[in-house]
């Protein structure tokens, strides 16, 4: 349907629909415009699940092979909590590094006949010129930013601050590790991406980032009080960060961003430059990679572009509402630590797992945890915690916007 189209941003929702529009049309013309150097891209590694590969298999066997093979998988989940650790058993797990996980589907999408135009940016006043123009350029798009009155962008910042480091350190497990300081608790998440690192996200409170003094630091300041914080875990190994500067400013709060439409005109949005979940729930890259396959299929299903348009639209917000919800209840977990940090680790460890559940936030944790045992021995308690923790979440909103309208009245 689409004969040339453009997509803007080489991150891994635009190489991969790239990939799959090409596999269903070879007479395509498709540029993916990505404005740093090819091999420059930011970050460590990525999460993904089972799930995920299952998808990229049935869509692409090459690619999914290839991802699989420069994957690293775990199964156990571990939470060091001040001098305590415990252990469990979790889903399968696969980690990869975002630099690697570029290389193969930028080959992959070259084999098909798709150029790639690196060091080359697109910004909202040169959009290029295509049938379909498809921003994939990331929560900071240019090409959304441009229109932002007609999209409805919206961003809610979250209370905590965070920075994604990496480590020489390769975990053998999804790590968890919390450190109470005199000004708050801090943690990692750490999580193995090959044979020679691992991502390690630290995650406080406003309050411990400022007590700490990271919100002064420079860079290498921060790490070596980062390396002491974290030490048991991370065995000797140092962190590294991502760029020079103050630390300050690469500790950010997450923006959760939304948009009230995904389309204007031949312009769609895909990935991040859509919609962003919270990196707590590790969904971010199979989101990405998500739209990408459901754009593609609604472009070969729907003879008219606004009709595939719409229908894409249509099917990625409902799919997103039951991970948008667990993402903003997993943060608000973090936000809210104090409130099972003190529980015994494998309590704690337990209702971390537990995070998503709408019904949690409402039940005091010793009670919960109690119920969630019972629960998954009963099966009239696990009816009634589906039942119970949507009405709970639903009445809590309502009262949130009711307040929040008489605070504008």
């Amino acid at each position: 349907m689409c004969v040339k189209v453009a997509c803007v941003g080489g991150g891994p929702a635009g190489l991969y629909l790239s990939i799959l529009l090409k596999l269903r049309d070879p007479s395509h013309d498709i540029t993916v415009y990505e404005r740093d150097p090819e091999g420059s891209t930011y970050g460590w590694g990525v999460t993904y699940w089972r799930g995920l590969l299952d998808r990229l298999r049935e869509h692409d066997p090459v690619s999914a092979r290839a991802v699989e093979e420069h994957s690293v998988r775990w199964r156990d989940g571990v939470a060091h909590v001040g001098g305590l650790t415990t252990r469990h058993q979790g889903d399968e797990g696969f980690g990869i590094g975002r630099h690697r996980l570029l290389e193969i589907l930028a080959a992959r999408a070259r084999s098909l006949g798709v150029r790639l135009e690196f060091d080359h940016g697109i910004t909202g006043e040169n959009p290029p010129d295509a049938d379909l123009v498809v921003a994939a350029d990331g929560v900071g798009s240019a090409l959304r930013t441009r229109h932002a009155a007609h999209f409805g962008t919206e961003t809610t910042t979250g209370r905590n601050r965070y920075v994604w480091l990496g480590t020489s350190k390769v975990f053998d497990a999804f790590t968890f590790a919390f450190t109470e300081t005199d000004h708050g608790w801090i943690w990692a998440y750490g999580y193995g991406f090959g044979p020679g690192g691992s991502t390690c996200v630290v995650e406080c409170g406003p309050e411990t980032w400022t007590g700490l003094g990271l919100d002064r630091a420079d860079e290498g300041e921060a790490l070596v009080l980062l390396e002491k914080l974290f030490a048991d875990v991370l065995d000797g190994h140092p962190l590294t960060a991502r760029s020079g500067g103050r630390a300050g400013a690469t500790w950010p709060a997450f923006r959760t961003l939304t948009n009230r439409t995904w389309s204007r005109g031949n312009l769609v949005l895909l990935g991040d430059a859509a919609h962003t979940t919270h990196y707590s729930i590790g969904a971010g890259t199979t989101l990405a990679l998500e739209d990408a396959m459901c754009l593609a299929g609604a472009l070969g299903d729907h003879a008219r572009l606004p009709d595939a348009l719409a229908h894409y639209e249509r099917e990625r917000r409902a799919a997103l509402l039951p991970v948008q919800s667990a993402a903003r209840h997993s943060a608000q977990w973090y936000e809210n630590l104090p409130r099972y940090i003190r529980l015994a680790p494998e309590r704690m460890f337990a209702l971390l797992g537990q995070r998503h559940s709408p019904l949690l936030p409402y039940v005091p944790p010793g009670l919960y945890y109690r119920l969630d045992r019972a629960a998954g021995r009963l099966e009239t308690l696990r009816r009634f915690k589906r039942w119970l923790g949507p009405r709970l979440a639903r009445t809590a909103q309502a009262r949130r916007a009711a307040g929040a309208r008489r605070m504008t009245d």
